[in-house]
């Protein structure tokens, strides 16, 4: 069945513009990679109010991270057997409930414990959220505009939340940051059970691969926590190890699993899908150079420059209008251009912008030294996210729209968690290297010259990591491959 043949009756049929039905999705997904930086800017205002250490504060943002990576696979195949609907809608009231949840926190174990929980709902909310984007637009322009205003908000939201987060902890306090997300959580569920519609695989399983859901989430959370772990632990301590060594058996046993079982959590064939198989290989390492930048620009303006949360918010705000301005020219230049030309495109000039930034300096400006970058960057990525978030989900029956879906937001989340992880120490170790060579006791220009140093590792590793992601879809994808993308010709992509 195509996706025209399901989507477009399923929301002209029950007199729903497939319009409004995006933009209540996009309202979830907003909030969804909001909380994902929101919470960064108040750690410090936490760590004073609920008297956590250091070692404790990092899983406020951990703990969030484990669960949206380790159980997006889940979530996406799920809304393809139960029905997209039905999990979006339990992703909501998850998510809302433990927002709620987090700012009532009397301590940092209940605040630690359902910041997780959000990712749970964050899990079941995202694929199934793209999936019923992918369900109601068929191939083609339509569904280029809608993976435009999706691409806008995934990426650009990460940058809004600087923002907000700043706003809410000088104006209010913390908690709020939480509670902001409760009646947009509320006014999205109600609104969504009205005219959202239902889609599911219309051959419908009579099983559910338990086997299959336990040991690719455990597996991947075992390899996220490892991960995230790995730069306090060591990368090749017992703990490093024996973490990745369990990810690894889980992961084996997921893919023997998958082989036998009649009715599969991944339909393992789907990989045999080129555009998939590039999708998610490119997002992956997208991700892991974007999640990283994100982070280092954060700590160069506040730790560097001293600004404050609010501040380093704003600064932001170029990042966030580029991304929109690289998806718009993108919805007009797929067509003309073609899905694989155009992020090629916008990863050359995201990995230009990566390199300016190893100009910055300690007595850096923002406006010559790190706007340049800031431009060159997020433009890139709105050129990019859009057809390759097209690309990830064409060529597939619309029965495997969560499936396709799980898989490239696990590719970020899992690519972003190992990038970061990955720079991070090279990063701590140049700054190091710097600070024991000095031969004296480091004075506050010199710690903030050592810290600049390891940055400037971290944005080559970045822009070496979206190169090669550049290299691999010009390789993996012929243009052949993604016509469906730009003309709406529904032509599957064989391996």
């Amino acid at each position: 069945m195509t996706d025209v043949a399901v989507s477009r009756p399923a929301t002209r049929g029950h007199g729903v513009n497939p319009w409004l039905v995006l933009v209540l999705v996009c309202m979830a997904q907003f909030m969804v990679i909001l909380d994902a930086t929101i919470v960064n800017v108040a750690l410090p205002s936490i760590q004073r109010d609920l008297k956590m250490s250091d070692s404790d504060l990092q899983w406020i943002v951990n703990a969030y991270t484990l669960m949206f990576g380790g159980f997006l696979l889940l979530g996406g195949r799920a809304g393809d057997l139960a029905g997209r609907k039905k999990i979006f809608l339990a992703g909501l009231v998850v998510f809302t409930v433990a927002s709620l949840a987090n700012g009532l926190a009397p301590s940092s174990g209940v605040l630690i414990v359902f910041r997780g929980v959000q990712g749970l709902g964050a899990a079941l909310i995202a694929p199934a959220a793209l999936s019923i984007i992918t369900a109601t637009f068929s191939e083609g322009a339509e569904r280029t505009k809608a993976m435009g205003v999706w691409a806008a908000i995934a990426v650009g939201g990460g940058a809004v939340g600087l923002v907000l987060g700043g706003i809410l902890v000088e104006a209010l306090s913390w908690p709020w940051i939480f509670f902001v997300n409760v009646p947009v959580g509320i006014a999205v569920f109600v609104a969504a059970l009205r005219y959202v519609p239902e889609s599911r695989d219309e051959h419908m399983h009579k099983s559910f691969d338990v086997a299959g859901a336990v040991t690719v989430t455990g597996g991947l959370i075992a390899l996220v926590y490892g991960i995230v772990k790995a730069q306090d632990k060591g990368w090749t301590s017992l703990h490093s190890g024996g973490f990745f060594t369990l990810a690894i058996v889980l992961l084996g046993a997921f893919l023997v699993i998958e082989r036998r079982s009649t009715e599969p959590l991944v339909r393992l064939s789907i990989f045999r899908v080129r555009t998939v198989r590039a999708a998610n290989v490119v997002m992956f390492l997208v991700a892991s150079g974007l999640f990283a930048m994100f982070f280092f620009n954060t700590l160069y303006l506040q730790r560097v420059l001293g600004y404050s949360p609010l501040q380093a918010g704003l600064a932001f705000l170029p990042f966030t209008a580029g991304i929109i301005i690289g998806a718009g020219l993108s919805q007009r230049f797929v067509p003309r251009l073609g899905a694989r030309e155009v992020p090629l495109i916008g990863m050359v000039m995201a990995v230009v912008g990566l390199l300016l930034f190893v100009r910055l300096e300690p007595g850096g400006s923002y406006v010559t030294d790190f706007l340049p970058g800031v431009i060159l960057a997020s433009i890139g990525m709105g050129l990019t996210f859009v057809p390759v978030t097209l690309i990830a989900t064409s060529g597939i029956p619309t029965d495997d729209a969560g499936l396709a879906s799980g898989l490239y937001n696990t590719s970020q989340q899992v690519g972003g968690a190992l990038g970061l992880a990955v720079l991070s120490t090279f990063a701590v170790s140049r700054t190091d290297n710097t600070l024991s060579g000095l031969g004296h006791a480091p004075g506050p220009a010199d710690q903030a010259q050592a810290l600049v140093d390891g940055f400037h590792v971290a944005y080559i590793g970045s822009a070496a990591l979206i190169a090669v992601a550049a290299v691999l879809l010009a390789l993996l994808l012929r243009r052949q491959d993604v016509v469906a993308v730009g003309e709406g010709v529904a032509v599957p992509a064989p391996a």
